[in-house]
């Protein structure tokens, strides 16, 4: 029984210690740093827990058609290639600035579930540059947009056709990369 004690007691000193780390501004926040090893690894798992638990069993409403798709390839040229990139910016211009780094469609394709990437648009991701979009799409556009995920390495003429346009379009500034 002692052993058990001096473990629970042990553990709440850690994590006070590990509490006062963090409050008194030891926790390096800036974005321009990269996380620890540890950090990304925990940050990761729990990104992916708390997403996979939240997110509704939902079937995508919306056909992999080339309307849909075409609509959803404007959506993602209007706003996501800024972060996420496109064919001519498979690195998107912000992805040296987002701390954690967005993930990069062009060369890692989204491999979530179609609800969880449903979720993760609506709601975002809190302390990424990942926005929840509930508030300015609606949840037609959504489910369009995920279609896309799924289908970005097969898309129809038209979809291609504007989603190549996304290049010429979101040209980063002189000197931006």
């Amino acid at each position: 029984m002692k052993g058990f004690l001096f473990g629970i007691l042990t553990m709440i000193l850690i994590l006070a210690v590990g509490l006062l780390f963090a409050l008194t501004g030891f926790v390096n926040m800036r974005a321009d740093k990269p996380p620890s090893s540890m950090e990304t690894a925990i940050a990761g798992h729990a990104v992916d827990a708390s997403v996979a638990r939240a997110a509704t069993k939902l079937s995508n409403p919306v056909a992999a058609n080339e309307e849909n798709l075409a609509a959803a390839a404007r959506l993602y040229r209007e706003h996501c290639t800024l972060c996420h990139g496109d064919p001519a910016h498979p690195k998107a211009p912000l992805n040296d600035s987002l701390n954690p780094p967005a993930p990069q469609f062009m060369d890692d394709k989204a491999d979530m579930p179609e609800n969880q990437n449903f979720f993760i648009l609506q709601h975002g991701i809190r302390w990424t540059g990942m926005p929840g979009w509930k508030n300015v799409l609606t949840d037609q556009q959504i489910w369009q947009l995920v279609t896309f995920l799924s289908h970005m390495s097969d898309l129809p003429p038209a979809a291609k056709q504007v989603f190549s346009e996304a290049g010429a379009q979101n040209q980063p500034a002189s000197g931006v990369h």
